[in-house]
């Protein structure tokens, strides 16, 4: 798992999350017939995830400029904002030639926020110029 994928997971909730809540689903699904446990098991769509609502309830959130240091975010979601953490993740988003300057911490942080818009985050606007 790289590490956009730990960033997507700590705010959308890991792939565990979502495999407990299927269980649940398709076993409440089956005791109440087979035709609901059929239509259970088809995965539902997934909704826009509120990126900053869940950031801001995270706790420390107040205490972190996470809206525009991705060295911050990272702290945020419990994972390390090294250096070779932050240039995997540039790698990982099109910057082969991270050197860690303020422009490209600011380039990453944005380029995290569009990310995760892609993959189902509701992101403000300013987070994404």
């Amino acid at each position: 798992m790289g590490i956009f994928s730990s960033i997507k997971n700590a705010i959308f909730g890991g792939d565990d999350d979502k495999d407990e809540k299927s269980a649940g689903a398709a076993a409440g699904a089956a005791a109440a017939g087979a035709a609901a446990a059929s239509a259970a098991a088809k995965p539902a769509p997934i909704s826009e995830v509120d990126v900053e609502a869940r950031l801001d309830a995270k706790p420390g959130a107040d205490k972190l400029n996470w809206r525009t240091s991705i060295v911050d975010l990272m702290k945020l979601l419990g994972l390390d904002p090294s250096f070779s953490n932050r240039k995997e993740l540039a790698g990982e988003l099109g910057d082969t030639d991270y050197s860690g300057t303020a422009e490209e911490n600011i380039w990453l942080h944005k380029k995290t926020m569009q990310e995760l818009a892609k993959n189902g985050g509701k992101v403000p606007a300013e987070f994404l110029d």
